[in-house]
């Protein structure tokens, strides 16, 4: 190697460690230490205030602590500090690592490709290709949806309700065609309008989502599911806000955001399925998928959580509707109740 070359690809290895160290060093909580199993958490993004985020750091936590071992949380602030910090937990070698969000899938068949030793657990999505060391943990979303839907039914004074939605496909629909069936369970009338953002940034686009909000308010839609990600849920809770609707969130609890125009949220449990993966993983049940839904409490309403009281939800104040929703949930977990998934329609 040309003495310039490799001065670059020294900067470059360097650039690489820097960026996993800084991450590293500014991960909440401790390595907690023990002298159990060693588990690092990879981020898509800051964790900061990010509550789907802060639960999987408490996943992590959890887990370390129910095995006696240490834990580490990596930040990823772009595409490029994930694939770098990724790369670092790699290097560290720990005994699982975990990483959350599709935005992993193809750095992790890369890597686990690459290092069949290492243990992998992929939360809210999956590769594309299986490995024997990756364990996918995914959540059917589409039955909070179904229990959100309810409450919509319940709550709704028009018979109309509606959804902002990211993408018009077979994936997404998970957050639309089961808010329609859930308001149709309690109120046979009702009708679902669907509207899906699309175009070049998806899930970036406030301005869009807002427009689409609007224009079911203008449709009659009193309760509209929001799944458009953070950023583009503050678009709809803009929408509610104007025009006297009212909102449901996603993945996290939404409703400080909006104090007074979201209803309730449709909780991804991550900090559940991290532990539980984990341990499946620790205990030799590695490399299949794992599905989790309300039976398995991966996913649960922000109202059937306790402290729904200092939520800031507005579905605090109908208690009547909250224990109809809780029978229907426990009619999901029972069988009595079956939802069929829209993305494998």
């Amino acid at each position: 190697m040309a003495p310039r070359s490799r001065l670059a690809g020294l900067l470059a290895v360097g650039a690489v460690l820097l960026s996993g160290c800084n991450a590293a060093a500014n991960s909440p909580g401790g390595d907690g230490g023990g002298n159990g199993p060693s588990l690092v958490l990879v981020t898509p993004n800051p964790v900061g205030v990010n509550d789907f985020l802060r639960l999987a750091v408490k996943g992590v936590e959890d887990a370390a602590k129910e095995h006696d071992g240490s834990q580490k949380v990596y930040q990823s602030t772009d595409p490029a500090s994930l694939q770098q910090n990724v790369a670092a937990a790699v290097r560290d070698a720990p005994d699982v690592i975990v990483a959350v969000g599709f935005n992993f899938a193809d750095v992790l068949a890369q890597q686990a490709e690459q290092h069949p030793d290492q243990q992998f657990l992929f939360v809210d999505s999956c590769t594309a290709k299986p490995y024997p060391n990756v364990t996918c943990a995914v959540f059917r979303e589409y039955e909070g949806v179904y229990l959100a839907g309810a409450e919509a039914g319940l709550l709704s004074r028009s018979g109309k309700v509606g959804a902002v939605v990211a993408l018009d496909t077979p994936q997404f629909h998970r957050y639309s065609d089961p808010f329609g069936q859930g308001a149709r369970k309690v109120k046979p009338a009702t009708t679902l309008s669907p509207l899906f953002i699309g175009g070049s940034n998806p899930f970036n686009d406030p301005g869009r989502a807002k427009e689409l909000a609007a224009t079911l308010a203008g449709q009659g839609v009193d309760y509209v599911m929001g799944a458009a990600s953070a950023s583009g849920n503050l678009g709809v809770f803009e929408a509610a806000k104007e025009h006297g609707i009212f909102a449901f969130g996603v993945d996290a609890n939404q409703c400080p955001a909006s104090p007074g125009q979201v209803v309730d949220n449709v909780i991804k449990r991550t900090d559940v399925v991290i532990s539980d993966g984990v341990s499946a993983i620790l205990d030799g049940k590695k490399g299949k998928a794992r599905s989790y839904g309300v039976e398995e409490e991966g996913i649960s309403l922000t109202g059937l959580q306790p402290g729904v009281e200092s939520s800031k939800c507005l579905i605090a104040d109908h208690p009547d509707v909250l224990e109809q929703v809780a029978k229907l949930r426990d009619d999901i977990t029972a069988g009595t109740i079956t939802i069929d998934d829209p993305a494998q329609a």
